[in-house]
């Protein structure tokens, strides 16, 4: 028997190896995520970052003295202008050619110093700032005013200091950054990795050689049907976990470049080795029921057109569950663990977070064990139906 499905296997791995497409559909999505995650990383940080050469001007009216020495010290230069000119720059900063523009009250320091924030009636002194926000260098200046006319509000009031001395009041861990963020973009990424590389082969297993007649061929041998269904599943199995693997390495390796200015807290290497072994015996199990669900999707078609659109569905359904592991944090309840590609998802979760109960994820394994065992049979017996495996 054992021979019979490792025969099964031989066959399904030459296939794949004499098929120049299928190793190019094994790598490309690596190569593509990489490329266009790198692009985008690219891309996205040049829409918000100031051009470095860029000296920022803030056009002012009746600005005080000595708001406009800070501002200057913060390398944003002063422009000084009247009342009447102020429309004028409104429609500048519109078109994108001007950066800032910031009215003061005519007596803004005198109003200051009478203004009382216990007795006083009448609203606090205003200052309107003037910005775009779609222009990166508008931005950036608007923020640098903001942040230097909240510490001169301070400095007028000082009735308290915080964190005083200490130079990081965050205490968060590198280690615990890292996992944060890769925790809640991998593993939606990784079951969309892992059902891409699942339909990209199971359709042209199945339906493709039940649409050019060589799967009849197979059914007439002496061969089991349970260990040609078994076959099959184990083959797609592990070449749809390689292809799931190489991808989900080459989104790590671009998630720096996507994440811009957060690429300095993400470490793949916080990972040991307890670690990827739960993560892998999870991605396993996961393959294989997609494995198998693809693959009775596949057999009930008659061509692998016909199956590409018919797994639509469960892509739909996939992407889903997918999606539910960025929001919240991860159940610790054994009940979830027993739903298959959900407990997927909720231990991919806690092993990226670094916080996991072992048992959990075994629970989740077993799980998807035993539904893909449930999807071996259930293929066997389409294998048996003469009226599935040879209707045209």
């Amino acid at each position: 028997m054992k021979s019979n499905i490792v025969a099964v296997m031989k066959k399904e791995f030459s296939r794949f190896v004499g098929d120049r497409r299928m190793i190019v559909m094994l790598l490309l999505p690596a190569v593509l995520i990489y490329v266009v995650y790198s692009f985008m990383g690219v891309a996205m940080q040049s829409l918000t970052s100031p051009d470095t050469d860029h000296n920022p001007v803030a056009y002012t009216v009746n600005i005080p003295d000595t708001i406009a020495m800070l501002a200057q010290t913060a390398g944003i230069e002063i422009e000084r202008i009247g009342s009447g000119e102020a429309a004028g720059i409104k429609d500048k900063i519109t078109g994108k050619a001007a950066d800032l523009l910031m009215v003061f009250p005519a007596d803004f320091d005198a109003q200051v110093a009478s203004y009382d924030v216990q007795t006083s009636n009448a609203p606090a002194p205003n200052i309107e700032i003037y910005y775009n926000s779609t222009v990166p260098n508008s931005l950036s200046s608007y923020n640098i005013m903001i942040s230097m006319l909240d510490a001169y509000e301070s400095s007028l009031a000082n009735k308290f200091d915080i964190n005083r001395g200490i130079a990081d009041s965050d205490l968060v861990t590198a280690e615990d950054l890292s996992a944060s963020i890769i925790s809640t973009l991998m593993p939606m990424l990784m079951l969309m990795f892992l059902y891409s590389g699942c339909a990209g082969l199971a359709p042209e297993s199945i339906s493709g050689e039940k649409e050019r007649g060589t799967l009849a061929t197979l059914l007439v041998t002496p061969l089991k049907r349970s260990q040609l269904a078994a076959g099959k599943i184990f083959s797609l199995c592990i070449l749809a976990f390689i292809s799931g693997l190489i991808t989900a390495f080459s989104t790590i390796l671009s998630l720096p470049n996507l994440m811009g200015a957060a690429k300095d807290y993400i470490d793949a290497g916080i990972y040991g080795a307890r670690d990827y072994m739960f993560l892998a015996f999870v991605i396993l199990s996961t393959v294989l029921l997609m494995v198998a669900l693809i693959s009775i999707i596949s057999a009930f078609s008659k061509s692998v057109k016909e199956a590409n659109a018919a797994v639509m569905p469960l892509m739909v359904i996939i992407m889903l569950i997918g999606v539910s592991g960025m929001f919240g944090s991860t159940h610790t309840e054994l009940v979830y663990y027993l739903i298959p590609l959900y407990g997927s998802v909720q231990s991919m979760s806690g092993v990226f977070a670094l916080d996991y109960n072992g048992l959990n994820i075994v629970v989740s394994c077993i799980s998807n064990l035993v539904f893909a065992g449930i999807g071996v049979f259930a293929l066997t017996k389409m294998f048996n139906s003469e009226k599935i495996m040879f209707s045209k």
